[in-house]
């Protein structure tokens, strides 16, 4: 009998289409979640039979299995068991008088019946090791040290069964199976593959060569093609294997062709042995959309820019990290809506290279004040949006401009095409080692390597060094199918980290990494100094850095720091690195081993966001209530209405505000003492936020980067306006602003601005601009707008607050006139010219190390 499973809850589909910012995630929990290819949402299940998995199932292994009712009919869909190294697999079984086996086959034939699992090549006998798991496997595994260990015969031959379907089940005394499952392989892989030679393509003057690692796979092939899509390939070459790195050699004609892999490896999504199409890990070059791989060779001088290897020498000199001023940019905000910008460069990296355009001229100004570096939104290839311009979809600004300016009209057309348009930041990370293909005059060949470094170039000869936004901690696709899908193509279940079931974590919002794998690591620092060495990049902002593990981060560090001028052409200890220090998910309180979490990095010299001195600015958090103030937003002083309590409840509030600032203003050292509000002696360390946790967790003060606003929620400007009262007038609101940019200006630490700030910048009250299009992103270089009361910001994240926004965005009293911008920009200029002249790099007194 055939039956039709019926999905009880929200499918999110794993559709191109369907793009979801990190930090953002979809409010259906990890247990529920289901990713299906979308055309297979309903498919028939033979309930009872033991050929169920040799049926073609497509179930993304980013998502929970069908919750199916019977041990025969889901078990494998399971990897519960992890095979830690190569004599020891974890289970969380107790096994008291039964026993347990590891199966395996090489054509993914396993299928589970009460007596057993059928379809293997090979079983053999576990045997439980009473003493548990080794300390090397615990550290390595921490969500795990309570599992039970099972030894494996030490002459098994290990790297050749990883390549296999594998299982493990249990039996009662009476030979019933009770338990099944699939297994989670990092471990092993790590300990017999962990390989620190060429990976990638590799240039001579006769040959080209390529490496991938791949030990799980069973077959490699490289397709190699003329063109950058269609056409059939020239060749395709068989790969060949040395202890899981598969390598080939071809002739110096290669170079300017593209190539893919073709990998045929065992999928536990699919519970089937796949050939999967995918890029090189390595790539440094790409086809529009990431088609295909690009064979291009980086030390080519056709592809560096005049002056490109004497660029180190012109860098501006930067005395100590504590000289570092920050503004934050995305490169289609820069240019897109710029009108001194030819057409053809808008929007992407050459609009950098002019030299008198609106926007150059005002990062010129910034750089004289004191800004040192420019951090850049996502650059590397990311899905979203097409790298070919004529698939783009607009809509008319001269029909936006008609509308109210408190009208939902914008927003409605702006979000029907918002997923066909130019714009996305570019948190839906593809392959991380290529500039991205929209941002090029051609995303095909070579030219957006070119236009890159011309880019870095430009920025250099202003006076500005350049910080690259890295994504290391999730990827945009997984399984064998999506053209997205790159690293869990080439190792399936290794890049990506799992829960307990086997599924992919999602707590960043998709496809979490997991670099406490010793390759992904790897990958991770070979990238960063690929960018460093390659692109002569400054600085590395992470994204949701605390779901990268500590020791990567500190190594990543040192590995820059070793970058000399005279061996790789740039000084690594110039490269200045920080990140989002937030401590949640699956990794929180080490769950995962130490992570880069804000309090863990104390004394690495990496620097995190510190939300403590932005929340007691503006009051509660990007998360609270829309009106809840703070210390610049009006609280007591400024009453606009929302419930803070009584007024000892506000002055208390205010008071405990005001030491937060202190401390921030201090970089959040632990050790800096200051007399709090009750009159106290206080380290920074002993002033504790409402939850209880220490607003000073820096030991010195480049480890603590200090903020007000960022690209996440409202600019600085709309969430003024949203939190003061709507009687104020827009002075007052004005002076506001730029009483919080001059706190964060002059404080120690480093001092870290969104593009925008200094010019009153608006988003028409929009909290999260991610997917908003041009039009609520648009900067006004030329200071005649703020691009206030554009229409009501996005239905979907911003509708709860319509009520708050739309009276707001009516009232034409809240939108700055042209002298207001022009005095903003003028304060803040003046206020960096005081941190410049009188320097950043005074010691601040945070007490001896014995004190800390």
């Amino acid at each position: 009998m055939v039956d039709v499973l019926r999905v009880p809850f929200p499918v999110l589909q794993s559709s191109p289409s369907l793009s979801f910012k990190p930090r953002l995630c979809p409010l259906i929990p990890p247990s529920r979640r289901l990713h299906l290819k979308s055309n297979s949402l309903l498919f028939p299940l033979f309930c009872s039979s033991p050929s169920f998995f040799k049926l073609p199932l497509r179930c993304s292994s980013s998502s929970m299995p069908l919750q199916l009712s019977s041990l025969s009919q889901d078990s494998l869909l399971y990897s519960r068991a992890y095979w830690v190294t190569k004599t020891i697999i974890a289970w969380n079984v107790d096994v008291v008088e039964g026993s347990c086996y590891l199966y395996a086959s090489k054509v993914a034939a396993l299928s589970v019946t009460d007596n057993g699992i059928q379809g293997h090549d090979l079983e053999i006998k576990l045997e439980e090791d009473r003493s548990g798991l080794p300390p090397n496997v615990i550290e390595k595994f921490p969500h795990i040290r309570d599992y039970r260990a099972f030894k494996l015969p030490p002459v098994l031959d290990a790297k050749n069964l990883v390549k296999c379907q594998l299982a493990v089940a249990e039996f009662n005394s009476q030979g019933k199976c009770r338990n099944a499952t699939g297994l989670q392989l990092p471990g092993v892989l790590d300990e017999l593959f962990s390989y620190d030679g060429p990976l990638g393509a590799f240039y001579s003057a006769e040959a080209v060569s390529l490496c991938l690692w791949a030990p799980t796979a069973q077959a490699v092939y490289a397709h190699i093609y003329k063109d950058p899509v269609g056409g059939c390939p020239l060749e395709i070459i068989p790969l060949e294997e040395t202890n899981g790195v598969w390598s080939t050699k071809g002739p110096k004609s290669w170079e300017g062709c593209y190539y893919m892999y073709e990998v045929s490896v065992y999928h536990p999504s699919t519970l089937h042995i796949e050939k999967c199409y995918a890029n090189d890990p390595y790539a440094r070059g790409l086809s529009a959309d990431g088609k295909r791989t690009l064979f291009v060779n980086l030390h080519a001088d056709d592809l560096k820019p005049e002056g490109w290897d004497e660029l180190e020498d012109m860098k501006p000199d930067i005395l100590s990290f504590s000289d570092i001023s920050i503004y934050e940019l995305h490169i289609r905000d820069f240019s897109a809506n710029d009108d001194t910008v030819n057409a053809d460069f808008r929007g992407g990296y050459m609009a950098f290279t002019l030299k008198d355009s609106a926007g150059v001229l005002h990062l010129k100004k910034l750089s004289k004040a004191g800004i040192t570096h420019v951090h850049l939104l996502p650059t590397f290839q990311f899905a979203a949006v097409d790298d070919e311009k004529e698939n783009w979809k607009y809509v008319d600004s001269k029909i936006l401009e008609k509308l109210p300016s408190d009208s939902a009209e914008q927003q409605e057309k702006i979000t029907a095409i918002q997923d066909d348009d130019a714009y996305n930041w570019g948190y839906n990370p593809v392959l991380w080692g290529v500039p991205k293909g929209s941002y090029s005059s051609d995303p095909n060949g070579p030219c957006r390597i070119v236009e890159f470094r011309k880019m870095i170039q430009a920025l250099t000869h202003i006076g500005l060094r350049v910080v690259l936004d890295v994504v290391y901690n999730h990827l945009h696709a997984n399984g064998p199918f999506d053209k997205d899908s790159v690293l869990d193509k080439i190792v399936p279940g290794y890049y990506l980290r799992r829960n307990t079931d086997g599924f992919i974590e999602n707590s960043t919002c998709v496809n979490n990494t997991a670099s406490e794998h010793y390759m992904v690591e790897r990958l991770i620092i070979d990238d960063l100094l690929s960018w460093a060495i390659n692109y002569k990049v400054d600085g590395f902002r992470f994204d949701l850095m605390g779901h990268i593990m500590k020791r990567t981060m500190v190594k990543a560090k040192d590995a820059l720091c070793s970058l000399t001028k005279e061996r790789d052409g740039v000084d690594g200890s110039r490269i200045y690195i920080y990140g989002e220090g937030w401590d949640f998910g699956e990794v929180a309180k080490n769950g995962r081993g130490i992570n880069a979490s804000q309090f863990n990095l104390c004394g690495t010299g990496i620097g995190s966001f510190n939300d403590r001195i932005r929340d007691a600015m503006l009051g509660g958090s990007p998360f609270g209530p829309p009106l809840q103030q703070g210390f610049v937003t009006g609280l007591l002083l400024e009453p606009n209405g929302h419930d803070h309590g009584t007024k000892d409840v506000e002055k208390a509030m205010l008071a405990s505000a005001k030491d937060h600032i202190q401390v921030g203003l201090a970089a959040n050292l632990r050790g800096f003492v200051l007399t709090d509000f009750e009159g106290k002696e206080r380290k920074g360390s002993e002033v504790l936020c409402y939850g209880g946790t220490p607003v000073g967790y820096a030991f010195c003060p480049t480890e603590t980067v200090n903020y007000v606003s960022a690209h996440d929620n409202e600019t600085l400007f709309d969430i003024i306006s949203l939190k003061t009262p709507v009687g104020i007038s827009v002075e007052d609101r004005c002076r506001m602003n730029h009483f919080a940019t001059s706190i964060i200006a002059l404080t120690q630490g480093i001092p870290f601005f969104h593009a925008g700030d200094e010019m009153l910048r608006s988003k028409s009250l929009d909290r999260d601009s991610y997917n908003s299009g041009d039009w609520f992103n648009r900067l006004d270089f030329t200071y005649n707008s703020n691009n206030w009361g554009v229409g009501l910001p996005p239905k979907q994240k911003n509708e709860n607050s319509w009520p708050l926004i739309q009276p707001r965005l009516a009232d034409p009293s809240f939108k700055p006139q042209r002298s207001h911008i022009l005095a903003a920009v003028e304060n803040f200029t003046d206020v960096l010219c005081i941190r410049n002249e009188y320097g950043s790099t005074t010691p601040v007194h945070h007490g001896s190390l014995a004190s800390l």
